[in-house]
């Protein structure tokens, strides 16, 4: 197997739930995590990433970390620094429209965002709320853009865009794809060459679908419009997503392995949920397993069943363990003398 990974981690992307995985594989196997110095969640997000942002870094003693997952925007040569040569670079992606009504909701905050009402609203006069200028602009437009290292607002000219396409397929082994979410696990699996328990997840960071709602198809294609350089990206990768399941798994091969998967997901949660599966904040009784709650959504989490025994509940927990709460559960074995 696989063990020196860099994920850049996109936001609004099921990313979560990936890290997840990372994080329960990392532990499992002993591995170490470069971490936030301090041990924050974010790697000095929305600057472009650094070495010394990584807690244990240091200039004189190049160590090298086994796995690089948490927020940053992608600086290659710095991240370099901090891990293996042989690392694998891999990232996920999701629909533009989609992950802008997600940021919507989510970054209800940011500023081109907190004047308006509705998507309708900031799209019919973007640059009335939106401000190049800005310091949470990214989360207005071509988020995944700037995620991977580039200019939210550049033009989208083909020229640029190949070389955007190009520096992405340079830099990265593969891309992943949210919308196809357990086929992106059985690629991953595939690629790290993992077994079927090492990519098992529950869905984490998702949203109640109480706070979503369709969009026209006006909006959208203003959407796709507004996020082209995400649109591009996307479109591009999702195509080669399929050429790659097509040459090193097969449709035929991919539709047993999905099939395991979710077999192997339901069979998990029969033993560790009680209940049928997510919950809303207020009904988690484990404050402990209780995700942050951000902006207008309401982010959904899970509830253990009574009574498992030590390490069926040790497993289980850590399958809906939320993020930040894993994060710093980690950063504290990796660094004891340093509470974060």
């Amino acid at each position: 197997p696989k063990t020196d990974l860099v994920f850049l981690k996109v936001h609004k992307s099921a990313s979560s739930t990936v890290m997840n995985v990372l994080f329960r594989f990392g532990e499992r196997h002993n591995l170490t995590f470069a971490f936030p110095r301090g041990g924050g969640y974010q790697l000095s997000y929305p600057h472009h990433f650094l070495a010394r942002f990584v807690q244990g870094f240091s200039p004189q003693s190049p160590r090298r970390f086994n796995i690089l997952c948490h927020h940053m925007r992608f600086l290659q040569p710095e991240v370099q620094k901090v891990v293996p040569s042989s690392a694998i670079y891999f990232s996920i992606l999701r629909n533009p429209v989609q992950l802008m009504e997600s940021s919507f909701v989510y970054y209800k905050g940011a500023s081109a965002f907190s004047r308006v009402r509705s998507l309708e609203e900031f799209l019919s006069q973007p640059y009335r709320y939106y401000h190049p200028t800005s310091g949470d602009r990214h989360y207005a437009r071509n988020l995944m853009t700037f995620d991977f290292g580039f200019n939210p607002d550049g033009e989208a000219s083909p020229e640029r865009v190949q070389l955007m396409l190009k520096a992405i397929e340079a830099s990265f082994d593969f891309l992943l794809i949210s919308e196809y979410f357990d086929e992106s696990m059985v690629l991953l699996k595939e690629m790290l060459c993992w077994d079927l328990d090492s990519v098992v997840s529950f869905p984490l960071n998702s949203r109640d679908s109480s706070t979503k709602s369709p969009l026209p198809d006006n909006v959208v294609e203003k959407l796709k419009a507004w996020n082209r350089l995400d649109w591009e990206i996307y479109t591009h990768f999702n195509r080669t997503f399929w050429e790659r399941i097509d040459r090193d798994i097969g449709r035929e091969r991919l539709r047993r392995e999905v099939a395991a998967l979710r077999e192997r997901q339901a069979q998990l949660a029969r033993t560790c949920l009680q209940g049928t599966g997510s919950v809303a904040p207020k009904d988690i009784k484990d404050s402990s397993l209780r995700p942050l709650q951000h902006g207008g959504a309401r982010i959904l989490g899970y509830n253990l069943k009574q009574g498992l025994d030590g390490e069926l509940e040790r497993t289980c927990r850590r399958l809906v363990t939320p993020e930040l709460q894993y994060s710093s559960l980690l950063y504290k074995k990796q660094f004891p003398s340093q509470p974060p």
